[in-house]
């Protein structure tokens, strides 16, 4: 294979090594200069952060066997991680789920039924059993998407493997797909494990099998991309933001590739291609010309240079720094065009590079909310994401909530994670690990306040209309409001208001609650446990475990005479027995500087 020769060349050959147009940047570091603080680097980028026993090992196998072990998982036994537990929420009917409520009630009293149940044939409210039914598949669906989250999470943290879910979490972001839009957790599923499964491996696979993947084909309206009537979303989408990138292609282009995808659509959780949708004419698309599909369209994208060279750039500033000049990219998209487009064969280079441990890289990324969050939680070596901060609610207020990017360009990255006020919220979120809320409450069993107000208005005696009436709307004191609401209690065929709360109940009943423990830290059995005497040294310590940069001599001080003034000694063995809560507040001052945003 080609790649196998361009491997060669770059890890091994003399000749090539001589030759100009190979950057410098890609040449591979020698093993002698491997140590400590290369390995720790390696580890941040190539998953979520490390103990120092994890990086023990790499130090003692050296760099050609830790990518190895790293990319290719050479040396690494399997672990057992469970998958997904489903709660059983998904009911027969519900598929194809309709575009909104309105939608679903006219289907309702067209057809008598909708979403599997029936229209009652007489009484009060006939279409609210469906309408309650589709506000419980839209709280069912979004909480199994809070737990798949932490499912991944957990993995994340977990994993011996952790490159393939930091993949996995790339190429999330790069094909970003939300729930808040394809409304199924099942194929949000699906997608995160074909990332899982094929994010290391050929991309043009990964690209194919993406493009037929359920949740994709929903997100971008497939179902709407017909003979006749193309839908130019995806075709605009796999061309600037999954392949070439912008300036590589027409707005001709991407009509023509959106007729050549005319017809692919799903079936609940399969890709179904529709022949009688499809535009089986003549099309002209990047200069080829023929009866294309969308296989067709693929093929020719990914013999395109720009695409290699897009791809392999964004892999590289998403694993190694920013600011790539133009003649880097197009070196960078040659090598991976020479590595058959192989994501795995191309970081194997990558990590091995003298650019990837340069102080132009070395802790000048700033760590995504996920990565922040995941990575504080497997350097303090614990076992299970806590329930309590809300994982989902901690990152999605940082700006990263999985399975829900903003946009389908995914997420902004770098400079747009810190702002004064997300370092603050940051800062926040290691305090709620280490002094965890006691007054916490868990957002899958918490409907919200207009939730809750109608729940006590119907406990309360009030039918279903007082108690679902706008805030602010008295009808107690108004006797011909009060006779009017009663009589549209009686004639309504259904109530949204009311159509909500019973479907948070509904949902809530099936769907397996999040475990809300918080996290079990013992920082004092940590510290004892390494025999340190000093604060300096405890501050050495934790500041070496957590950070990738060295803290400033004034900080460094300013932290050790924090915890001198909290046990009230300079002697760490004399204040064993009352350790834990100064360090924590150690922890969490120490983990709120600018320097711990930095991997």
């Amino acid at each position: 294979m080609r790649w196998l020769a361009a491997y060669c060349i770059l890890t091994a050959c003399s000749s090539v090594a001589k030759d100009p147009q190979l950057s410098e940047y890609l040449k591979p570091i020698s093993e002698h200069t491997w140590d400590r603080e290369k390995a720790a680097h390696l580890l941040e980028r190539a998953g979520f952060g490390s103990t120092p026993q994890e990086i023990d090992v790499l130090v003692e196998i050296g760099i050609q066997a830790s990518v190895a072990r790293l990319v290719q998982f050479e040396g690494i036994d399997a672990i057992n991680l469970p998958n997904f537990k489903h709660s059983g929420v998904f009911d027969e009917g519900l598929d194809p789920f309709p575009a909104s409520r309105p939608a679903t009630t006219e289907l309702a009293k067209l057809n008598g039924q909708a979403l599997g149940i029936d229209v009652k044939p007489t009484g009060n409210r006939p279409v609210q059993p469906v309408v309650n039914n589709f506000f419980y598949w839209l709280r069912a669906s979004r909480l199994e998407t809070d737990r798949i989250a932490y499912w991944w999470a957990n993995r994340m943290l977990k994993s011996n493997k952790p490159l393939q879910e930091k993949l996995a979490l790339f190429w999330h972001g790069h094909f970003a797909t939300n729930e808040d839009k394809v409304r199924d957790y099942r194929k949000m599923l699906g997608q995160i494990k074909m990332f899982q499964e094929k994010g290391m491996g050929d991309f043009e696979a990964l690209l194919r099998a993406v493009s037929k993947d359920p949740a994709m084909l929903a997100f971008l309206d497939a179902g709407v991309n017909i003979k006749g009537s193309p839908n130019e979303n995806f075709a605009r989408e796999i061309m600037e933001l999954f392949t070439m990138g912008v300036g590589n292609y027409s707005e001709s282009d991407i009509r023509e590739a959106a007729r050549a995808f005319t017809g692919w659509n799903f079936q609940d959780l399969d890709f179904k291609f529709i022949e009688d949708q499809h535009d089986s004419e003549e099309k002209l698309f990047l200069g080829k010309r023929g009866n294309f599909d969308g296989d067709d369209v693929i093929s020719i994208i990914i013999d395109q240079e720009a695409t290699s060279e897009f791809i392999a750039s964004k892999l590289y500033t998403y694993f190694v720094r920013d600011n790539l000049d133009s003649h880097f990219k197009s070196e960078l998209g040659t090598l991976f065009r020479e590595l058959d487009l192989n994501v795995s064969s191309f970081l194997e280079i990558i990590f091995r590079s003298q650019d990837f441990y340069s102080d132009d890289s070395v802790a000048t990324r700033i760590k995504s909310p996920v990565e922040l969050v995941v990575s504080t939680y497997r350097k303090m070596n614990l076992s299970e994401i806590p329930g309590v901060p809300d994982f989902n609610n901690v990152t999605g207020a940082l700006g990263q909530r999985l399975l829900h990017p903003p946009t389908v360009a995914g997420w902004s990255h770098g400079r747009s994670w810190i702002t004064p006020g997300l370092l603050f919220d940051r800062g926040n979120f290691v305090l709620d690990v280490v002094f965890h809320d006691i007054g916490f409450i868990p957002p899958d069993r918490y409907g919200g306040y207009q939730i809750r107000n109608v729940h006590k208005g119907i406990r309360a005696g009030k039918t279903i209309s007082e108690a679902t009436k706008p805030a602010g709307m008295n009808f107690d004191n108004n006797e011909m409001m009060a006779a009017s609401n009663l009589l549209a209690d009686r004639d309504e065929a259904f109530n949204t208001r009311y159509g909500s709360y019973r479907g948070w109940q509904m949902a809530t009943e099936r769907v397996i609650p999040i475990p809300r423990s918080p996290a079990r830290l013992n920082l004092a059995g940590m510290i004892l446990k390494e025999e340190l005497q000093t604060p300096e040294e405890v501050v050495d310590y934790l500041a070496s475990r957590f950070l990738s940069v060295r803290l400033p001599e004034t900080t460094r001080a300013e932290l050790a005479n924090l915890l001198y003034d909290e046990i009230g000694t300079r002697d760490i063995q004399t204040a064993a027995t009352y350790l834990e809560d100064p360090l924590r507040l150690l922890l969490h001052v120490l983990l709120s500087t600018p320097d711990y945003q930095l991997g």
